[in-house]
């Protein structure tokens, strides 16, 4: 990959001014600020050639790769018109909903010690009895009101089923597939920020989310009732190996427990545009437990809801924006992996991977968040491609 962006860059060594015409404001999502004369420079030249290599982080909407780009006379009427009459009312109303919930938890964790596992595991998923229906109940309906207000009035949801129709014996086989056989874990695709408010709608599973996250206002309650397993992206091999363990742990724990929660996990790693499906991580299938796999698809005609090239404030408010957005969700049958797949992770993750991506129609891509850093850094003028080429994968 490097040697073929070096060859790229040796057709113009000329440095060309960032593509959003700033000059030198730096607003890179994944990298850090940092300069080498020495290093391969990707210019506007050749940012095609390397869309085709990385089309799975590509956006495809009117507002151009970065949100940035000239609108129709329209389109600048319908942006106008939502900011000043749509955008303040969902603010409101989104705000209400979360202090709301945040309040419910609040009040439901009173007197009540939270779970921990480690200095950096704390969450209050296993609390029982009235408490635990409460923040569940509430956060599921609450939920599905949050993603209403962001224009999301229907959701489109298809159950594939492992078994024929018309089937004599399908519905006494298929209630008991689902009592001996419950899933430890759920896997999607990753799109968006919004896939969380679906699953959190859907099952109320716990995530793997950062450690920051933890100490956000209002979110870092509602995370920890989630019962979210945190990790540090620096930290090093060891602490991922304690994550892993924890996250397996978890899985078992809700594959052998009717009562405890699921852990939602998105093996990417990343977000892509939707239509692509990159390679999986193996840590959600080191349990040897059945999966539910479920696809996430945003149609839409003037602003895509996947969160890519942009920064977070300005895909927010142009979400705010859009009057309607719509959400495909296809639910396939629990996945049971064969001896073979129990004994090797990665195989068990191809296969999943394999069967998803035929379900949902969606293109196998053999690239990862290595290559998403290389496209952004092209999108920000960026001209450190070498080093952005070395650095480790989270």
């Amino acid at each position: 990959m490097e040697s073929e962006l070096k060859d790229l860059s040796s057709k113009d060594q000329k440095p060309e001014p960032p593509l959003d015409g700033s000059e030198e404001k730096d607003e890179r999502p994944l990298l850090r600020s940092d300069s080498d004369a020495a290093s391969p420079t990707i210019t506007s030249e050749n940012l095609e050639e390397l869309e085709k290599k990385f089309a799975a982080y590509v956006r495809s909407d009117v507002y151009g790769r970065m949100g940035r780009g000239e609108l129709p006379l329209v389109e600048k009427f319908l942006l106008g018109f939502a900011f000043v009459t749509v955008l303040p009312l969902r603010v409101v109303v989104g705000i209400a909903i979360l202090v709301l919930y945040y309040l419910i938890c609040r009040f439901c964790t009173l007197f009540s010690a939270p779970n921990r596992d480690g200095d950096d595991q704390e969450d209050y998923a296993h609390m029982g009895g009235w408490r635990r229906a409460v923040i569940v109940g509430c956060g599921r309906f609450l939920s599905r009101a949050m993603l209403f207000t962001l224009g999301f009035y229907w959701i489109s949801v298809e159950h594939r089923s492992p078994y024929e129709e018309g089937s004599e014996n399908e519905n006494e086989e298929q209630e008991q597939s689902e009592e001996l056989e419950r899933p430890g874990a759920i896997i999607s695709n990753h799109v968006s920020y919004l896939d969380i408010l679906y699953h959190m709608s859907s099952s109320f599973p716990s995530f793997v989310a950062k450690r920051s996250v933890a100490k956000i206002p209002l979110v870092g309650l509602i995370s920890k009732c989630l019962g979210c397993v945190y990790v540090q992206r620096e930290s090093k091999a060891s602490d991922f190996k304690g994550v892993a363990g924890v996250v397996t742990e978890r899985v078992v724990e809700a594959y052998q427990n009717s009562s405890a929660p699921r852990m939602m996990l998105f093996p990417e790693g990343t977000t892509t545009n939707g239509d692509y499906l990159l390679p999986f991580k193996t840590g959600a299938f080191l349990s040897k437990t059945p999966v539910l796999p479920v696809i996430l698809r945003y149609p839409f005609k003037r602003f895509g809801p996947a969160w890519e090239s942009m920064s977070g404030v300005r895909h927010v408010i142009l979400l705010l924006c859009q009057f309607v957005n719509f959400m495909e969700v296809i639910t396939l049958p629990i996945y049971h992996p064969s001896e073979q797949e129990k004994e090797d992770p990665k195989l068990y993750a191809n296969n999943v991977r394999k069967s998803m991506a035929s379900e949902g129609n969606l293109i196998i891509s053999d690239i990862g968040l290595a290559e998403k850093r290389i496209y952004h850094s092209a999108l920000n003028g960026n001209n450190n491609v070498s080093r952005v080429l070395h650095r480790k994968e989270d």
